[in-house]
């Protein structure tokens, strides 16, 4: 059984069904092929002519289109019916969400370096900067899988090329919010942790890989983005018993991950230590209960990982 733990840090914001999305944008979004991406992206109150670089396909319903570029579906208000009023509450939720961790007070830390927060472990707490934030060389974020991070940034959050947002401790990118007044920019080959609540337009450059939620309020820029992952809250429970690893075939173990959703971390339990993550199955669950299915008769699971949106 998996013991209690004290969260420590801010009350999570709650995305709503803002996080249903991957990508979120009222202004557009817009990708230099190839860009790749795990989640839904959405547009509103904009039409589809408003995703450009995507190659859209139309799905027969109307109500959606694919791309491949994009593991998941591809949303605008001009779409079929009720597409348009599940995004309008969608970038309602986006709205309140951005107002509610802006809006929070009492911050652990205030202008923390200046703003200059490359190099620094960043602890659980409410974050604080009146003007913009740099990060010139790699900044980790260490805490719990409970923990919780809000970075309130007014003016422009910029990450240099390279340079990456480090998860320790078992820290989740969903625990992480960046709300940022100004213009977001990641140089090339950087890498985001967290979700992204921007206030204006997210431009993520060359090579850039995110474990994120990018939603703006205005304009989404991808530049051969790498991989974007929809940033999802991981649950761990026990599904076989101890001893059972011995079992498995060549020591490789399989964990199942629902709806296309990439969690930011994967695992095994130390008894098992030393083998070889082969592979993450991909299905549809509807419960935190492993069902058996048919088609996955070879399938081990040590342990199942669930992502909340």
């Amino acid at each position: 059984a998996l013991g209690s733990v004290v969260a420590v840090g801010p009350a999570a914001v709650n995305l709503r069904t803002a996080g249903n999305y991957a990508i979120l944008s009222q202004s557009g979004v817009s990708t230099v092929p190839p860009s790749a991406i795990t989640g839904n992206v959405g547009v509103s109150p904009i039409a589809a002519t408003a995703l450009t670089g995507f190659s859209l396909t139309l799905d027969p319903t109307g109500k959606f289109s694919t791309s491949g570029q994009v593991v998941g579906k591809l949303f605008a208000a001009s779409y079929t019916s009720p597409t348009p009023t599940i995004l309008t509450v969608a970038i309602g939720d986006m709205g309140a969400a951005y107002n509610n961790a802006s809006d929070r007070a009492n911050p652990t830390f205030s202008n923390l370096a200046s703003g200059a927060i490359g190099g620094l472990v960043l602890g659980p707490g409410l974050y604080k900067w009146t003007s913009g934030v740099s990060i010139g060389s790699d900044v980790t974020i260490a805490g719990g899988a409970t923990d919780t991070w809000i970075f309130q940034v007014s003016g422009t959050l910029t990450i240099a090329g390279a340079k990456k947002m480090v998860l320790s401790g078992g820290a989740l990118a969903s625990n992480i919010v960046w709300v940022v007044a100004g213009a977001v920019t990641t140089g090339a080959g950087s890498h985001v942790e967290g979700v992204i609540l921007g206030k204006t337009s997210i431009t993520l450059q060359t090579g850039t890989t995110a474990n994120s939620r990018l939603l703006s309020q205005t304009f989404v820029a991808l530049q051969k983005v790498r991989d974007i992952f929809s940033a999802c809250r991981v649950v761990v429970a026990d599904v076989l018993p101890l001893g059972y690893c011995h079992q498995i075939s060549y020591g490789l173990f399989y964990f199942l991950v629902p709806n296309h959703r990439t969690c930011s971390t994967i695992t095994i339990s130390p008894w098992c230590s030393g083998f070889e993550i082969h592979s993450v199955i991909f299905a549809s669950l509807v419960s935190d209960a492993f069902e058996p299915k048919k088609n996955y008769s070879f399938l081990s699971l040590l342990h199942l990982y669930l992502c909340h949106i």
